[in-house]
């Protein structure tokens, strides 16, 4: 399954009133970017900003909540997408302002980031091209801003994010690069990268064993996380145990196509580590937030396959880590028209 993100400032009204393609997000099929987008509402609910996200219609809305329901209340992950759909949301709030000692402090500016959600099913770039490619691409093509999943347990086990993320971006650089007038050979987006499931207990042992983590003084949780300038280092060896072992092109095609200053790591989990509700501080020695998985026909018959055989619930609250911030980096610094 292949999303496509897109927003951007709001530009004066085109008749539509609907956001134009800015930002696009896309991975391999179960990168769980449906997930990203509930765990991002709630992540904005939970934080004291005031950034909250807004349908721009009802059927918008409608799958906004019934996602958000789904992590929240339901404590399972929402279904991937079997259709081809559109949704619209604006990323409303005020864009924070540090003042300096020689500086007066001004106001904070007001944004609304328009967000267009294009989530086909799965195989829209991946080996064989899907009827729904020539949209996906177009949506592509015409963003500045992408933010790109990487997850590490399914590239463990299936190997297959650079087939999903080379499909794409050999059609975009083909589109952006070889027709037009780019003269340094990299695309213009700004490019986010998020290495999700960090609650995974594989990922973040990895972390520890790197002496990456660290926690936000703020986070009354204590909840680890991985500072964004050592996410990339943890990338890094994440590729290592790729079961293809091509994951590592994923890291040099990144350099090789986007302007490094234009680059950022994040490391992220939709539904955060699990807290002992009287004690509400992270434990490591308890800390997952999936319970043990639970059996379920498939189609009223066994299958071979674990993953499909299997259901995984969520144990706790959910509490997104570093979920947020990739989408607000983004938004803050594409350039509004």
């Amino acid at each position: 399954m292949t999303n496509m993100w897109s927003g951007q400032r709001t530009a004066p009204d085109s008749g539509s009133g609907l956001p134009q393609p800015n930002i696009t997000m896309w991975g391999a099929p179960g990168s769980g970017k449906t997930t990203f987008l509930a765990a991002l509402n709630i992540a904005l609910l939970r934080q004291e900003g005031n950034w909250r996200v807004v349908g721009a219609n009802g059927q918008s809305t409608s799958f906004l909540t019934e996602k958000t329901t789904a992590l929240s209340r339901d404590k399972v992950f929402p279904e991937g997408t079997q259709g081809l759909d559109n949704y619209n949301w604006f990323l409303v709030g005020h864009e924070r302002r540090r003042a300096r000692w020689f500086r007066r402090s001004r106001a904070a500016r007001a944004l609304k980031i328009g967000i267009n959600l294009l989530d086909p099913p799965g195989g829209a770039f991946g080996g064989n091209r899907g009827v729904a490619q020539q949209d996906l691409l177009r949506n592509l093509v015409q963003s500045r801003g992408v933010v790109f999943l990487f997850d590490p347990i399914r590239e463990n086990e299936d190997g297959d994010a650079f087939e999903y993320f080379y499909g794409a971006l050999a059609q975009l650089a083909e589109q952006v690069i070889a027709r037009s007038e780019v003269t340094d050979g990299r695309l213009p987006h700004h490019l986010a990268v998020c290495i999700t499931k960090f609650d995974d207990f594989k990922v973040l042992e990895t972390a520890k064993r790197l002496r990456l983590l660290t926690t936000d003084p703020e986070d009354p949780f204590g909840f680890p996380r991985v500072a964004n300038e050592d996410a990339k280092e943890l990338f890094q060896h994440l590729c290592r145990v790729s079961a293809s072992g091509n994951a590592d092109m994923v890291l040099n095609a990144i350099g090789r196509f986007f302007r490094e200053d234009r680059i950022r790591y994040f490391v992220t989990s939709s539904i955060g580590f699990y807290a002992d509700p009287k004690r509400r501080i992270f434990d490591m020695d308890d800390y997952q937030n999936i319970v043990p998985t639970v059996s379920k026909p498939v189609d009223g018959q066994p299958s071979s396959d674990t993953r499909r055989n299997t259901e995984i619930l969520i144990r706790g609250e959910v509490r997104p880590i570093n979920v947020m911030e990739p989408m607000l980096w983004l938004g803050q610094r594409i350039p509004a028209p």
